[in-house]
């Protein structure tokens, strides 16, 4: 067992934690940041951002009225508009600045201008693209420059346990108490099993989501909402955690695959068109903006539409757009769906909803700030108010962006005056031996997803909710047990963190007794005028 100081601590290194890291290197060249990151350098949730970065760029038609707007009616009532301003109106800055670092995204032909591409729920065309790999491109352009700074250094395959507060001192800390502070984390280098205590003034978590509690996710399979759950167990305040995104248009492949493979917003944006296996429209009957209405809708729709028809899946019919352009835009999608024999233009891509994005998480003001002192959360982990009940597509990025700049700004001017905790006991693995039978592990995984996907899915009800709250519980117990007994090993940990994060959805869905946004429930289907956020 080691312990490690270091000024800063980031965990996670997606675009969050390397934007907050770079600009904490140029402005503190004597201080040390330090990235953990449970795989390696590249591998997060950034990466897998098709679609783009929404942004107000076209100033002749679009402005960030507007752009407010849209965010605030995907919202459905529940964004804080303070925070949407924010972001809405700082946003640009961020895009330039990334630009500046080397990003590339799309032009139009034979033009200095930027190709906007427009997504559901926006009212104009404001989507900044590189192909449909924006994401990986955006990573590589912050891996480059964080490259190039020496006082940042990035530890590949450490796990974060659990964060230090006053617990692990010896005092009582509940989830009232008004001083919890945070002191840095326990982290498993997977590479030679130690638990290592890292020590430091503040601490920074951009751990990214939890998709991987349902079956069926775009989500990598390291999105296991560690950050979420970490804070939760250290009793800082988690909100609104009910509203769990599910993209309308996840390939549909029969032979099954984890991610599954996601069919960007931006073909409905270019004119790809939502039909039965009959090649008939019917958002119709859902929205008046058709396959372009925002994401809960459509999600929702194509649920219906599956129920009631049997079927296994939709279509999005492209065959009416030109090839030559549809694959500049989306030679990815195109040729994923050529590998398992579907041809986009002959053929209509067969989609179905899956879990994407969460739109709640780590309760955070107008700078990043916790409700934990010297503990920030930015990116998918965290809960600004900018999404609300559904999040505007392509806002995550932008948010993390903004986000990542403002815990810098907060937190340039008191890193000086925080110090370490110097009393931190090691990791107690006293008692503990190692797993006889990792099959209790898997199979409590599996369990885990079929009883979100089953009960706590796109439609909802009390009687659902409630049988899982039931199960959810003897997982808890069970995987507990484990943990009290035998070494820590990434799966059991994640396996952890995930049922912590099953019973956040669950027990949020069961607080709200209403319809809105991503939280449809049969029991409830209207919304209340009363309108509050859930916290946990």
């Amino acid at each position: 067992m080691f312990q490690i100081k270091t000024d800063v601590l980031v965990l996670g290194s997606g675009i969050a934690g390397l934007t907050f890291a770079i600009k904490m290197a140029r402005q503190f060249p004597d201080r040390q940041i330090l990235v953990l990151t449970k795989t390696v350098e590249g591998e997060s949730n950034t990466r897998y951002a098709q679609g783009g970065v929404a942004a107000v760029w076209d100033d002749e038609k679009d402005n960030f009225e507007k752009h407010v707007a849209d965010t605030l009616d995907a919202g459905d009532g529940l964004c804080k508009e303070d925070i949407v301003r924010i972001v809405v109106e700082e946003g640009p800055e961020r895009v330039r600045e990334i630009i500046e670092w080397g990003a590339r995204f799309d032009k139009e032909k034979g033009s200095n201008e930027y190709d906007l591409a427009r997504e559901g729920g926006h009212s104009e065309h404001r989507i900044l693209h590189y192909k449909d790999l924006t994401g990986w491109e955006m990573q590589r352009t912050l891996m480059e420059s964080a490259a190039k700074l020496p006082n940042i250094k990035v530890l590949e395959h450490y796990f974060a346990l659990d964060l230090i507060t006053q617990h692990h001192l010896g005092r009582m800390v509940i989830r009232v108490t008004p001083d919890i502070e945070c002191y840095g984390c326990y982290a498993l280098n997977k590479q030679n099993g130690e638990i290592d205590t890292i020590l430091a003034r503040a601490t920074v978590l951009c751990t990214g989501g939890g998709g991987q509690v349902y079956r069926s996710t775009t989500n990598p399979v390291i999105a296991t909402g560690d950050g979420v759950a970490m804070t939760y167990r250290a009793k800082g305040r988690v909100e609104n955690m009910e509203f769990m995104q599910f993209h309308p248009t996840s390939l549909y492949n029969p032979a099954g695959e984890n991610p599954s493979f996601l069919v960007s917003e931006a073909v409905r944006g270019h004119g790809g068109i939502l039909k039965t296996a009959e090649g008939e429209e019917f958002m119709q009957h859902y929205d008046p903006r058709l396959s372009l209405a925002p994401r809960d809708i459509v999600a929702r729709a194509i649920d219906s539409e599956m129920k009631k028809r049997g079927t296994d899946c939709m279509y999005l019919d492209c065959r009416h757009l030109d090839k030559e352009d549809f694959v500049a835009h989306f030679p990815t999608i195109y040729e994923k769906c050529v590998s398992i024999g579907i041809d986009p233009m002959q053929q209509m891509i067969p989609v179905v909803p899956a879990c994407h994005y969460m739109c709640g998480g780590i309760m955070v003001d107008e700078f990043g700030r916790s409700s934990i002192h010297r503990l920030y959360a930015a990116g998918e982990c965290s809960s600004t108010g900018l999404h609300g009940a559904n999040r505007l597509a392509s806002n995550s990025l932008l948010e993390a962006m903004v986000f990542a700049h403002r815990i810098f700004l907060d937190l340039k001017d008191k890193l000086t005056d925080w110090d370490f905790q110097e009393n931190v006991p090691d990791w107690n693995a006293e008692g503990t031996t190692d797993p006889k039978e990792m099959v209790l592990i898997t199979q409590s995984m599996k369990e885990l997803k079929d009883i979100m996907s089953y009960y706590v899915g796109i439609v909802r009800s009390n009687v659902r909710l409630q049988r899982a709250l039931d199960r959810l519980f003897l997982l808890y117990r069970e995987t507990e047990d484990l943990y009290k007994t035998t070494s820590i090993s990434p799966q059991l940990m994640e396996l952890r963190n995930l049922i912590t994060i099953a019973y956040l959805i669950t027990r949020s869905a069961t607080h709200r007794h209403e319809s809105r946004g991503l939280h449809f429930t049969t029991d409830y289907p209207e919304q209340l005028p009363f309108i509050e956020h859930s916290v946990l």
